[in-house]
């Protein structure tokens, strides 16, 4: 079962565990999680008598064994968030696994584990674990979706969530910043594309994936017209637009082969979803379904000379924009698209590999 249908369906029945173990890479859905735990289980007029937030690092045994001891007021329960819970200090922590063994039921306890931080098997078998990895790029417009129909009472469209994406990235702390935004501009109504033009300054036909489509598809006059637009959008730099031509570069290498060895045209695009699950959520510059179907779009516009040519271009590329000499962005990408366009490449072929390090996709 997810973290997210274990958290729905705990405050839908208002069965909750004793202790929850909230781990994983996504910082927003961890803190999000323990804020609607905290919001169903607490009521607000008794919140500063039964809520306990803590550091792990700032307690010793004999404060936790104190917190955890305490009775609630006024209501039927208490909870106790430990934040960084891995960083307990030794006497703590004996004293946190012995009341796990014995948890009291007018008590949550809700362990929040720090990013990157190694999840704890002993925690992980001893409460309920939340575990929220960051979320792929296929998953974002859902999650768009519905924390502006859950959290703000609000519907988006399926092109605003794609445009909103394709501005934003896929940070959802800054995707909820967006969208809190948008609600309060349509108060009530619908957000559609008008709407995220004019509140996050993004239109279609200038956007990141438009540039990108315009590069699959050999349009390079058509994609010197649109960078300008592309990098005076907020969130955008001429190293997130690298990334995802390297992403893209591969991903057009990647598909040539593969047709190369047979695969049908109709089958790629399918092949591509599976290569993206796999490769740990390479950065597209957009939704996953944008991507997918501008790369099967192109793929045949493009052969080994051509690839390893936009290859040398995307390397040259990144060692500038590292440069602190290069002063501008749009000078280092318009010098890109013109070398992917004119074929003026260096003597030697880099094989296409060389550049998933630098495109931020290695497999």
């Amino acid at each position: 079962m997810s973290a997210l249908k274990t958290l729905r369906d705990a405050i839908k029945k208002g069965a909750f565990a004793g202790a929850y173990y909230v781990c994983g890479e996504d910082e927003f859905q961890k803190e999000d999680a323990m804020r609607q735990l905290i919001a169903a289980i607490i009521e607000p007029a008794t919140r500063d008598f039964n809520l306990d937030v803590r550091r792990a690092q700032d307690m010793d045994g004999k404060a936790l064994d104190a917190a955890l001891l305490a009775l609630p007021l006024m209501a039927d329960r208490r909870v106790i968030v430990i934040r960084e819970a891995g960083n307990l200090k030794k006497d703590a922590r004996k004293v946190l696994d012995r009341y796990l063994d014995h948890a009291a039921p007018e008590t949550v306890l809700i362990l929040v584990e720090t990013t990157g931080g190694k999840t704890d098997r002993e925690l992980a078998e001893k409460a309920t674990v939340l575990e929220f990895a960051r979320l792929s790029g296929d998953r974002v417009p859902q999650w768009i979706a519905n924390y502006a129909s859950t959290e703000l009472q609000s519907q988006i469209t399926t092109e605003a969530a794609e445009l909103l994406q394709t501005a934003v990235g896929t940070d959802l702390h800054q995707l909820a910043a967006e969208l809190d935004k948008l609600a309060s501009y349509v108060n009530g109504g619908e957000i559609n594309e008008a709407a995220v033009a004019a509140v996050v300054g993004v239109r279609r036909g200038e956007t990141m994936a438009d540039y990108l489509d315009q590069v699959a598809m050999q349009n390079f006059s058509r994609a010197l017209e649109l960078l300008p637009h592309v990098l005076a959008q907020p969130k955008t730099s001429a190293v997130q637009i690298v990334m995802a031509l390297g992403t893209q570069t591969i991903a057009l290498a990647w598909g040539r082969a593969r047709m190369t060895q047979g695969l049908s045209r109709n089958k790629l695009a399918g092949e591509y979803y599976t290569l993206l699950k796999e490769s740990g959520s390479p950065f597209t510059g957009r939704s996953w379904g944008s991507a997918v179907s501008a790369w099967t779009r192109a793929v045949e516009k493009w052969n080994a000379a051509s690839l390893d040519q936009a290859t040398d271009a995307l390397l040259d590329a990144d060692l500038a924009l590292k440069d602190s000499r290069f002063s501008s962005e749009e000078q280092v990408l318009a010098t890109l698209i013109f070398s992917m366009s004119v074929g003026d490449r260096r003597s030697g072929v880099r094989n296409v590999k060389e550049s998933s390090s630098h495109s931020g996709w290695a497999r």
